[in-house]
């Protein structure tokens, strides 16, 4: 399991003193490129390699508000992959409770705009299945 932590800025706050609910897809990639970090597997060495990584899809659900301060547990996971395709999940909690689940869906191409292979360019990701 991999526990990304983030604490709220007051700049990604609204008027009402809730976090932005636009936010949520910051803190997913915040935490998305920490995991991939963590794997070997980082953004970085990814683009040096010529590789890049679109998000295709994403999807969340806010259960919880949070406010300036909390400080946030993103638990980071690959949900799913295909061959062409990588689903990482993300649980958010605050203080042990809910706030917010999502998830967002890539694929990975090269200098070519042409499909990488995840499963054969990157095998730690199928290890790591939830």
């Amino acid at each position: 399991m991999f526990i990304y932590n983030h604490k709220v800025h007051y700049y990604e706050t609204d008027r009402m003193g809730v976090t932005h609910h636009s936010n949520y897809i910051r803190f997913m990639e915040e935490a998305r490129v920490a995991y991939l970090d963590s794997l070997g597997a980082s953004y970085a060495q990814a683009e040096a390699d010529g590789i890049i990584s679109p998000v295709i899809e994403v999807s969340g659900r806010y259960w919880h508000t949070t406010t300036f301060d909390d400080m946030l547990d993103i638990e980071v996971y690959i949900k799913s992959m295909t061959t062409f395709k990588l689903k990482i999940g993300y649980t958010i909690r605050c203080r042990g409770e809910l706030v917010f689940e999502g998830w967002s869906l890539h694929c990975f191409l090269d200098k070519d705009n042409r499909p990488v292979k995840v499963d054969e360019k990157y095998p730690q990701f199928k290890a790591q299945l939830a």
